[in-house]
């Protein structure tokens, strides 16, 4: 090929959830737990969750074959498809070679990717893989499907209405409405026993919940002032968050979000000229000697900076949240829900141009910030009207999902746990609730070979 690709990035994108959900308030109620714990605590409203019918294999077909079918995507045109996922039902093979029969029946064998696991992480490492492929010499001028997806589940008590579940699935090439910034990633990897998941007999994670916060939040400081730093090389005028139009995080719970973006407003503050904290940071002076590494807890400051940064958030980072808020914690997929939801937010007249940054983390620990441009087209058919068009379609299917009670949710909950292993299986979760279109699971034989079928 002559040349290399430019201005690549996310050319389309599918979106999936479960059909089903259990309400936040009621499970409080179920849970005996004070009234907002869930609603309030944590800013949830719904979590959508699997029966025994689904499992991230039949999420991830779900999720690809609805980007296909929705953008008419001829298979012979894809040349890499990379999964990012920490759901792992087996040891050896991956989910890409379940995805592979709906390649392998037109003939299109010759895509390379596999699956990519690290926690949250996964997602972003793999949409990296299929990124760079783009921009390299190895690539033949075809495109790339990235699918980040995860079942989050917990036994009971407190953690469990962290739940969620999903997969999106994204078109990557060149010439795209979501164009990515080269040169400005921001990492930051190092090891903690934050979340992780050794019992390879369950669904289930330990968590040490405290260590995680600082994890995420300390991961956050390191890679919002690195991506600063590698901008202003670009950018000399660039000023942190006033000078992005959007801040997107990976979403364990919705107020972590919103004291995540205080966070970096605490770093913006602390980076401040004495002159630009007078100007930009009226009555906040008593934290100027403050130190990141002593605030993880500190409640003066996270009190100070959620005020201060209110408006911010409702403008730059809310509009990511509505995904997370009545689905939950989809773990590698939850950053990509909320760039579904940050651009169904808006109409395409107000996206183009816009920049905005993201923070991926995942656990153990593995963390990157970084950003995209949205392209200036914005013309009726175009790539960006298309996109956006597209989710929201697909957003729609969120006020069609069936609630379930909290006693009947945690029945399928137990069900899942007491059958994790089991082979041979039959599932006995209803098909019918299921939305037309979704894979699920008919049978694991005694090999433990798993068959799906598709809902018409």
């Amino acid at each position: 090929m002559s040349g290399r690709a430019e201005n690549v990035g996310i050319l389309a994108m599918e979106f999936y959830f479960p059909s089903q959900y259990v309400d936040q308030t009621e499970l409080e109620k179920f849970d005996e737990v004070s009234a907002g714990k869930y609603t309030v605590g944590l800013g949830q409203n719904k979590m959508g969750f699997c029966s025994d019918r689904e499992d991230i294999n039949s999420l991830c077909l779900t999720a690809l074959h609805r980007l296909i079918e929705k953008n008419n995507i001829s298979l012979h045109d894809i040349g890499r498809l990379e999964v990012g996922t920490e759901t792992i039902i087996d040891k050896s093979k991956s989910v890409k070679t379940f995805l592979m029969t709906l390649f392998a029946k037109e003939g299109a064998t010759d895509i390379e990717g596999i699956d990519t696991t690290n926690a949250c992480y996964g997602g972003t490492a793999a949409l990296f893989n299929a990124i760079n492929w783009v921009e390299s010499s190895s690539w033949d001028g075809r495109k790339a499907i990235v699918i980040a997806g995860d079942i989050a589940v917990y036994g009971k008590g407190p953690a469990r209405p962290t739940g969620g579940a999903g997969a999106v699935a994204m078109l990557v090439g060149p010439d795209a409405p979501l164009v990515f910034d080269c040169g400005v990633r921001a990492s930051y990897m190092t090891h903690a026993y934050d979340f992780y998941k050794a019992d390879l007999a369950s669904e289930f994670p330990y968590v040490d919940g405290k260590l995680s916060i600082k994890c995420y939040l300390n991961a956050l400081d390191n890679c919002y002032n690195l991506f600063c730093k590698k901008m202003r090389k670009i950018d000399p005028s660039f000023k942190g968050l006033l000078s992005l139009d959007g801040m997107l995080f990976h979403s364990p719970y919705c107020r972590l979000v919103q004291k995540s973006l205080a966070r970096i407003s605490f770093n913006d503050f602390l980076n401040a000229s004495p002159e630009e904290r007078e100007a930009q940071f009226p009555g906040l002076s008593q934290f100027e000697d403050y130190k990141l590494e002593d605030t993880y807890f500190d409640k003066d400051v996270e009190k100070a900076f959620m005020g201060y940064s209110l408006k911010l958030f409702n403008e730059k980072t809310m509009p990511s949240l509505h995904i997370a808020s009545n689905v939950g914690n989809m773990y590698t997929a939850s950053l990509y829900g909320g760039l579904v939801s940050y651009l169904v937010s808006k109409s395409p007249d107000q996206l183009i141009g816009k920049k905005f940054a993201l923070f991926s983390y995942g656990s153990g620990l593995a963390s990157t910030m970084y950003s995209i441009n949205i392209c200036n087209d914005m013309s009726a058919g175009s790539k960006l009207s298309k996109l956006i068009n597209s989710l929201n379609e697909t957003t729609l299917l969120l006020d069609k999902r069936e609630s379930v009670e909290p006693i009947k949710f945690s029945e399928i909950m137990e069900l899942r746990t007491a059958n994790y292993h089991t082979a041979p299986y039959d599932p006995a979760g209803s098909i019918d609730i299921l939305f037309p279109g979704t894979y699920y699971l008919v049978h694991i034989d005694d090999q433990r070979r798993r068959t799906y079928d598709r809902k018409i």
